[in-house]
């Protein structure tokens, strides 16, 4: 059996003010060409397949789009909620759907209900842990208290309760739990929203024991906790500090006696992410740089003082520029006093006008903006004296 671990489509999400539908819709592509020469059997999505709860028309259709693709080749999808997503609406007809293939788990009473997919050599019982809002839940699940770690303790008691029942039957299925949480010893970054401040949602890996294969969701780096606990992280990038990430999802392989085998499978991004750095002249000459011209860039700039019209100057070579950033080195001793102390030594209007303008831009006024700002400051004072 060959199972493919996804999470985090986040479908919908724009990056740094770019839609990213298109480059979404790359993906599907690429997704379900892996699903028929891998010949997979079930798709997972651990949760976080929308950006948001309300999704936009052409959004939710594209969801619909991928499912039918993903099914019309025989696979099963297995589908559970993320703390971006409305359980609620994503839940909506997940019976009539699992007639077709598309099991949703978004409800707690679901936890600890399976899907069971047996091809009559292996047999393996799904669980689907949606995204648990611990004040939300915790009664209802009976948990200890109203954390991340005691509801997700109580959810794995329910599924565990399940497993018994059905080896005391003589089953012995293969076990997997979708969970959308942050466990111990992930790696974040900047584009997922905290589940919890200072760390405090942290669920322990040792709640995961006894389960063949944990596929998480919620971080966006693909990552190996243990040989049975993995993030498959986000399959696009949706921050500058997933740069160097590769991605993709984990494949992996069932038995008879359980996981054979886990690989990568990567899905390479139409654009490629740079993070650059250096004086705005260095990084419009230098060759160093020639693979990042058609890269999505951040670019931080170090020249000593602000570059006039930087960004239509660096996108002269990096056209595709989203962040620029500067941060001066060895620049006018000035801007590192602080704003209220150049104003509190200013002279007069004039030098006050002037000290914001150099303040707000990074570099020193020149005589022509001088002589501006000093014809202003006496047209408002010649207006100001003729009310």
């Amino acid at each position: 059996m060959r199972i493919l671990h996804t999470s985090d489509w986040h479908l919908g999400r724009s990056f740094h003010g770019v839609g990213m539908l298109d480059a979404q819709r790359r993906f599907i592509d690429q997704l379900v060409t892996t699903v028929v020469e891998e010949e997979i059997n079930v798709v997972l999505i651990s949760g976080d397949v929308y950006d948001r709860a309300l999704p936009a028309v052409d959004v939710v259709n594209l969801l619909d789009d991928a499912l039918v693709r993903i099914t019309s080749t025989g696979a099963r999808v297995v589908l559970t909620s993320g703390n971006h997503d409305s359980a609620s609406r994503l839940g909506f007809a997940s019976r009539v759907l699992e007639q077709g293939g598309v099991h949703l788990r978004t409800r707690v009473a679901d936890i600890d209900s399976p899907v069971i997919v047996d091809d009559g050599e292996v047999q393996l019982a799904v669980y689907g842990i949606p995204y648990l809002e611990p004040r939300l839940v915790a009664e209802e699940l009976g948990a200890e208290s109203a954390s991340h770690a005691s509801v997700t303790a109580a959810a794995l008691k329910r599924i565990h309760a399940d497993l018994e029942r059905r080896k005391d039957a003589g089953d012995q299925p293969v076990s997997f739990v979708l969970a959308h949480t942050f466990a111990s010893g992930g790696i974040s970054s900047d584009s997922e929203r905290d589940l919890a401040a200072g760390g405090v949602g942290a669920v322990p890996l040792d709640l995961f024991d006894d389960i063949d294969y944990v596929a998480l969701g919620h971080l966006h780096g693909r990552q190996r906790l243990s040989e049975s606990v993995r993030y498959s992280g986000s399959p696009l990038p949706y921050s500058f500090s997933e740069a160097k990430q590769d991605k993709g999802g984990w494949l992996v392989e069932a038995g008879p006696a359980g996981i054979k085998n886990v690989e990568s499978i990567i899905w390479p991004g139409a654009r490629r992410l740079e993070i650059l750095r250096g004086t705005l002249d260095d990084l419009l000459s230098a060759d160093s740089y020639d693979s990042a011209e058609q890269a999505f860039c951040q670019i931080t700039l170090t020249d000593a003082e602000r570059p006039k019209s930087a960004m239509e100057r660096v996108r002269s070579r990096f056209p595709h520029t989203l962040v620029l950033g500067f941060e001066p080195e060895g620049g006018d001793q000035r801007s590192a006093e602080t704003y209220g102390a150049r104003i509190a030594r200013a002279a007069d209007d004039l030098e006050i006008c002037c000290g914001f303008v150099e303040h707000v831009r990074g570099r020193g006024i020149e005589d022509g903006e001088r002589d501006m700002l000093r014809g202003a400051l006496e047209r408002s004072r010649e207006a100001e004296q003729s009310r």
